[in-house]
């Protein structure tokens, strides 16, 4: 018998990539899943579209944007509340192998030791460029990276593999996870709750399964470019809150040295790199708030 699963897509203002994800997901070859809409309060105008299009999914508005995690925990909830053997968050900006969930629930069945599983990820302009498969923790830098990111795909991914982290742009959970460690951190408000969350299955004996026979494509950010002050901020401030929740005791006791040595670093950089001046400020920011416990949405 096949395992429920619960799709949960997040919407902010961006509902033609929201239908055409939809659109790709009402053409898999999984029997039993159900699409749930989170909206993230966007602009009535956006929900009406996307119901016009799709009136028989399930359509969750929040009254405000609570962020990826805040977002995405309203549709977990739901969907643990409804019976769900496995929640699958994806990213409204993707596009889906109609195989890709048949391949997902297979390796997550295979084993009860595999409580999260993830998609190889392509570029979605660019089909044969790797954006994600499997990702992994400098704990020098406290920075979770992709492998094989920018990568022409030559088939030199295509194994699966127990990786450090996944990508919360297409995750697939088990619903025991859920029970036991709780769903995603929202004060993270936005980047690294996907990677603090497999590092918490991780820490209580569970596996981070890359799937590379399950292949989806990515548009990538629209709404945080890579390399703004924004992107720079809530990476610096949260991988430095990922180290200190789920790193070993070591990683716990050369933060604080590290801290000092990343704000000596930026000084510099603001002394005496012009072009980079906007992006260390962003990154003392991030280190303030770190130090003084201020999490959430950046004020």
């Amino acid at each position: 018998m096949p395992k429920k699963v619960y799709i949960i897509i997040l919407n902010w203002n961006n509902e033609e990539d929201t239908i055409e994800c939809i659109r790709s997901l009402k053409k898999i070859n999984y029997n039993d899943y159900k699409i749930i809409i989170v909206d993230n309060g966007s602009e009535e105008k956006s929900v009406l579209k996307i119901k016009k299009q799709y009136s028989e999914i399930c359509i969750i508005k929040n009254k405000k944007n609570l962020g990826f995690a805040g977002g995405n925990n309203i549709g977990i909830k739901y969907a643990i509340n409804n019976g769900a053997d496995y929640v699958l968050l994806i990213n409204n900006d993707t596009i889906v192998d109609e195989d890709f969930l048949n391949k997902l629930v297979e390796a997550g069945d295979s084993n009860e030791s595999v409580g999260l599983v993830g998609s190889k990820i392509y570029f979605y302009s660019e089909p044969n460029r790797i954006w994600f498969a499997g990702g992994k923790v400098n704990w020098l830098k406290n920075k979770g990276t992709h492998i094989g990111l920018d990568e022409i795909d030559k088939g030199q991914y295509d194994k699966i593999n127990d990786v450090g982290y996944l990508t919360g742009c297409c995750l697939l959970i088990k619903r025991e996870v859920i029970e036991q460690i709780g769903a995603l951190k929202e004060d993270y408000f936005l980047y690294y709750e996907d990677t603090d969350f497999s590092l918490r299955a991780r820490n209580i004996g569970y596996k981070c399964v890359y799937v590379p026979e399950s292949k989806i494509y990515h548009k990538i950010s629209r709404s945080t470019k890579p390399g703004s002050a924004s992107y720079v901020y809530y990476h610096a401030r949260n991988g430095l809150v990922m180290a200190k929740r789920t790193g070993s005791f070591l990683n716990k006791i050369i933060l604080y040295p590290y801290c000092l040595f990343l704000f000596l670093k930026q000084i510099i950089k603001i002394i005496f790199i012009a072009t980079k001046r906007e992006w260390a400020f962003a990154v003392l920011k991030g280190e303030k708030d770190f130090l003084l416990g201020k999490m959430g949405k950046a004020k």
